[in-house]
């Protein structure tokens, strides 16, 4: 009985001392997002960010949704991740809908899927 009880309480020491802070961060960009093409291209380039757990992207609403380690990277740096292929990224608070900008161009205009 004492065993199960040592090795009851180890495996529970165990499993907090690997627990991880994930949290969320939802952005929207600029420029936007109007194709495949604009989505992968984020997708593709913010993977390599330490840290990252998972990406997703929504064109209708213009947000990207990014899960991360908060152990191994901040919110800010994430931020500035997107500069690094051309975007700016601005945290969305819950509930905010993002603005669509009619003026900005995709990045990608020549290649775009947007009809």
């Amino acid at each position: 009985m004492k065993r199960i009880l040592l090795l009851s309480a180890m495996m529970l020491c165990a499993v907090m001392a690997s627990a991880k802070d994930i949290r969320t961060l939802v952005v929207t960009t600029t420029p936007q997002m109007h194709c495949a093409k604009c989505e992968n291209k984020i997708k593709g380039n913010l993977r390599f960010e330490k840290g990252i757990k998972r990406i997703e992207t929504n064109i209708p609403a213009q947000t990207v949704t990014i899960e991360y380690d908060a152990d191994k990277t901040k919110a800010e740096n994430l931020v500035k991740a997107f500069g690094k292929f051309g975007y700016q990224a601005r945290p969305v608070k819950a509930g905010e809908p993002a603005q669509k900008q009619k003026d900005v161009q995709c990045q990608e205009k020549d290649q775009c899927d947007k009809k």
